[in-house]
């Protein structure tokens, strides 16, 4: 069984070059190179390339979830579940940006089936997001606003964050998050 930390490191080798490079760009020799190790070495450690990139989307994936399911269960408002909802979407691409490029650009890369199970989880993250909306204008928090373009313009804002965003710049992860739902809620609000 090979060593998990070695494995780890591939992952993370692979993320950076895929985000780089692009999946189709990137190859085992790329990422063999960059491991140190042979081409065919590689193959003790990981089945194929496709392997590696459902393994770094699954994760994405499963990231973006985990953040916002406590988010949107909770007894907060809907007002407050979208800033912290965009909070903790806007840290998941901070604390992984190589993992979020290839997460939002590469994932259409995977074979059929298991781009249907990220397109599934991917579908999971949105009715969350649907919920919070609804909520919020079933409860008069929002007014009465087309929730399909909401959730369009939150996860496009949120989403598009990986091309720009520099962990060391002027505002934090929180702060852009908090820019954007006041921008959002002045025209959510009644």
């Amino acid at each position: 069984m090979p060593k998990v930390g070695r494995r780890e490191e591939i992952l993370a080798i692979a993320c950076r070059l895929f985000s780089q490079k692009g999946y189709h760009g990137t190859t085992i020799r790329d990422i063999s190179d960059a491991c140190g190790i042979l081409a065919g070495s590689l193959y003790a450690h990981i089945n194929s390339k496709e392997d590696l990139l459902y393994e770094i989307t699954e994760r994405g994936a499963r990231a973006f979830l985990e953040s916002l399911r406590p988010i949107v269960e909770s007894e907060q408002t809907a007002v407050e579940k979208l800033r912290q909802g965009l909070k903790a979407h806007i840290r998941v691409i901070e604390n992984n940006l190589e993992a979020a490029t290839v997460f939002f650009h590469e994932w259409r890369a995977l074979s059929e089936e298991r781009r249907a199970k990220i397109q599934a989880m991917r579908d999971e993250y949105e009715a969350l997001w649907a919920r919070i909306l609804s909520e919020g204008v079933e409860k008069g928090e929002f007014g009465d606003l087309d929730q399909k373009f909401a959730r369009l313009l939150i996860l496009s804002a949120g989403n598009w964050l990986y091309q720009w965003y520099s962990p060391g710049g002027k505002l934090s992860a929180d702060e852009i998050a908090d820019r954007f739902v006041d921008m959002m809620l002045g025209g959510f609000q009644k």
